[in-house]
């Protein structure tokens, strides 16, 4: 089982702990994690966008001039798409862009893209996560002291202190554990993981 180092909040390493080979130290199926991100993509889609086509539009149904000799071409009325204030022809309609994945390979593709952030020496596990009060300057004194300037933030409790003292920072995004998705992960260069979160996400991921 591959291990990593655990720090506290000063880059002082504070002990060791074992990660699951399933999890962090598995093969990187990039098919998967792609299946995964285009997956959670498309269900962000509203879906909602919608224009009126010549039978939703107010206005009259009535023929606007008669059918001949006005030397212009023959209209039916004036809810037609080349009228102002008419129909659009083949604009956009309401429709559902969801798709879906099975549990299990959703839980591979997290797996594979945790693998691969392992492998690339980009996790960094902390003891411990909170801040005395709230404090933007504390926090990116935190980021300078880790060399990181763009990291996913992955805590086992989100405590007030720390959702407002990052919040205004650029770059950096603060999750609980069982909001871990594909997306963010592959988004962020690095991940700082506390150490209980990191035991709530190897179990939640036991495949």
């Amino acid at each position: 089982m591959p291990s990593i180092a655990v720090y506290n909040m000063n880059k002082e390493q504070v002990g060791e702990i074992q990660l699951s080979d399933l999890i962090f130290n598995t093969e990187v199926k990039e098919h998967l994690m792609h299946l995964a991100l285009r997956i959670q993509l498309a269900n962000r889609r509203a879906g909602t966008v919608k224009t009126k086509t010549r039978s939703e539009v107010a206005g009259s149904g009535k023929k606007p001039f008669k059918q001949k000799g006005t030397g212009g071409a023959r209209q039916g009325c004036v809810r037609a798409p080349q009228y102002p204030g008419g129909g659009v022809a083949f604009g956009p309609r309401p429709k559902v862009y969801n798709l879906s994945m099975n549990k299990k390979a959703r839980k591979a593709a997290i797996c594979s893209a945790l693998s691969y952030q392992y492998k690339n020496s980009r996790i960094t596990v902390m003891d411990m996560l909170d801040f005395k009060s709230i404090s933007t300057k504390d926090f990116v004194g935190f980021m300078k002291r880790f060399e990181m300037d763009r990291f996913l933030l992955i805590t086992d409790d989100v405590s007030n202190n720390l959702h407002l003292s990052c919040r205004n920072v650029p770059h950096v995004k603060l999750l609980k554990h069982d909001a871990l998705n594909i997306h963010d992960l592959l988004k962020y260069k690095n991940l700082i993981i506390t150490q209980g979160a990191l035991q709530s996400v190897e179990g939640a991921l036991h495949i």
